[in-house]
């Protein structure tokens, strides 16, 4: 069931935010091919580091940027809520603190590439940032307290991570760019183990 894809006014901020900071950006886990690790922002059109991309680099980039900011602006929710499960807060955390950096990472390689940092049309957009959750979805979310905004939380951020994996995986059968393709695979590994955690602390818990 396809939900209207919307981000809300502190997703988009938080997309501008980082586009701005974004073209020397590295995650912490992971190190850059010397080929494309500092990718300025005024790259050539025919230089080795804007035509080292495909389109399903830059569709996979441009859309799991406006993804991560929501998962981003989901966890930050939770951080400021009180009564929910420790180990769910923990997750929010870790979430937050992973996909961050990676936006970071991500319009650093757009910039790198001579490609905008968003998409120009909607249609494209739509139809692949699966996992989205609409303005309705985020303003419960963010009603919720204690018990429910734990069950909202895991049952949303599921559905969200599984969206990415289908992103991720995507660019892992089309890709060119190496750096793109190992931050999917990255966050299929990643993704993929959260899910499992997060359906073992939904199905543990109380109704």
């Amino acid at each position: 069931m396809k939900k209207p894809i919307t981000l809300s006014a502190a997703a988009l901020a938080a997309v501008i935010t980082l586009a701005g900071c974004g073209s020397n950006a590295t995650t912490g886990s992971s190190t850059m091919p010397a080929d494309h690790g500092t990718m300025s922002s005024s790259a050539p059109a025919g230089s080795p580091e804007a035509m080292g991309h495909n389109s399903a680099d830059t569709l996979f980039t441009q859309s799991m940027i406006p993804h991560h900011a929501q998962a981003v602006e989901m966890s930050g929710m939770m951080l400021g809520k009180r009564g929910v499960n420790p180990a769910v807060t923990e997750l929010a955390t870790k979430i937050k603190a992973a996909q961050g950096p990676e936006i970071e990472q991500m319009n650093g390689w757009l910039k790198g590439w001579n490609e905008p940092t968003a998409m120009a049309g909607h249609g494209e957009a739509g139809h692949s940032m699966a996992g989205m959750m609409s303005d309705d979805d985020l303003k419960a979310l963010d009603a919720a307290q204690g018990k429910e905004a734990d069950r909202l939380f895991l049952t949303q951020m599921i559905a969200h991570h599984e969206g990415a994996v289908q992103m991720a995986k995507a660019e892992i059968a089309d890709g060119q760019n190496s750096d793109a393709v190992k931050l999917a695979r990255e966050i299929v590994t990643a993704q993929e183990s959260e899910i499992k955690e997060m359906k073992e602390l939904l199905a543990t818990a109380a109704p």
